[in-house]
């Protein structure tokens, strides 16, 4: 495998800035975060007051993904982030995606309106997430490793409220978490609009280059880390959309949610964990145990489904850690990997593309789970680990 040299390390001078930068850009995501799965968080209740059928929750799920996907290239293609500030761009996507995901209460109770405000929702978050992570590179010329970890632990968290929100106000109508998620957060782009200004290391992002795609699929030391991330995606977002349904085996009603919440909210361990791990053991290790441990809980599945109830508590609470935990150490093996004139590209292109893979491959996971036996289908979300698995070889010699 071809290596790179290695990158100058930092120059040993501390930087200095306000305690409460990373607290609030963190809990800004989390609150701008909680958009993602507004509506899987009271699907029940949309399925039976207005008839959805029990596929509805994967196309649903896809069209935030698919929203997510064409906000994340429009708002690269057309440099907003570098054309206006950041922190007002992450400001109005938060009110928007708060708008239209309160627009469920008022659009005609069919799934396709429904579609397509969750599909405006998910262009909105592309100016969440993307760019609270700009935000904190603004403010981090070193460090910024372990605070994009911290980032996407929020980013967990909040995808996880909704069904927390649910078992808290479990006898509250379900209009009323879809308006508690839009009033987080909207909360949370006002909050970081005014508590953190723009950084001193802001720098302006390059266009996306043309010869990022060739890159990722000729570059063996951009492929590796770029395939084990497709992997990782082709599980992640089917498991979080099927988790209440594992769930519902057990319990029911607000109990679900609950559980729910808490098997996708473990998720922030495994961020927070992994990138403590990662500075001592390397990204490429912590990645891929984290990658084969949710790979086998996936294969156990069907022997889990009719364990005791402390065994299936225990791995539906590993799986909730591993699968999410490596995310953040496939972005730092995919950005050291490329030339770093064409890093901000070769992560906008990579992180599409598993997002439109994320946007494919629900509605089929989601129908398999209504058709066949759970048992089934989850020892398929397992070719994704595995697939990544074989592509993270050159990493790990």
């Amino acid at each position: 495998m071809r290596r790179r040299p290695p990158r100058p390390g930092p120059h040993p001078v501390t930087e200095t800035r306000p305690r409460h930068i990373l607290p609030a850009i963190a809990v800004a995501q989390l609150a701008g975060s909680s958009l993602w799965f507004a509506t899987n968080g009271v699907m029940a209740d949309l399925q039976r007051d207005w008839g959805l059928p029990e596929v509805a929750l994967g196309w649903l799920t896809a069209a935030v993904q698919a929203g997510f996907v064409a906000g994340t290239l429009a708002f690269a293609l057309l440099t907003v982030a570098d054309r206006f500030s950041p922190r007002r761009v992450f400001l109005l996507c938060a009110l928007a995606g708060a708008l239209f995901n309160a627009a469920a209460l008022l659009v005609p109770e069919r799934l396709a309106p429904l579609l397509a405000i969750r599909f405006a929702t998910g262009f909105f978050l592309a100016g969440i997430y993307p760019v609270g992570m700009k935000i904190a590179a603004g403010w981090y010329e070193r460090g910024l490793g372990g605070a994009l970890g911290f980032l996407v632990g929020a980013l967990v968290l909040g995808t996880a409220l909704p069904h927390g929100l649910r078992a808290l106000g479990a006898e509250l109508p379900w209009q009323g978490v879809i308006l508690a998620v839009s009033a987080i957060a909207a909360a949370g782009g006002l909050l970081l609009n005014a508590a953190v200004p723009d950084g001193p290391h802001l720098r302006r992002s390059p266009a996306i280059n043309p010869r990022t795609l060739a890159l990722i699929w000729r570059d063996p030391a951009v492929r590796a880390p770029a395939f084990g991330y497709f992997g990782h995606m082709w599980e992640l977002y089917s498991f979080w959309t099927l988790v209440p349904a594992i769930v519902a085996t057990r319990l029911a009603g607000a109990a679900v949610s609950a559980a729910a919440f808490g098997i996708i909210a473990a998720g922030f361990l495994g961020c927070a964990v992994g990138g403590l791990l990662a500075n001592r053991h390397g990204s490429a290790r912590v990645a891929a145990i984290q990658l084969a441990t949710s790979g086998l809980c996936c294969l156990i599945a069907p022997a889990m489904l009719q364990a005791p109830d402390t065994v299936f508590v225990v791995w539906l609470a590993v799986w909730g850690v591993a699968v999410v935990g490596d995310s953040p150490q496939f972005s730092a093996l995919t950005a050291s990997a490329a030339p770093r004139e064409l890093v901000g590209s070769v992560l906008t292109l990579v992180n599409s593309i598993g997002f439109a893979l994320t946007a494919l491959l629900i509605p089929v996971f989601a129908a398999l789970a209504a058709a066949w036996p759970l048992a089934w289908v989850l020892p398929l979300l397992a070719l994704g680990p595995v697939a990544g698995l074989a592509a993270m070889r050159p990493l790990l010699r």
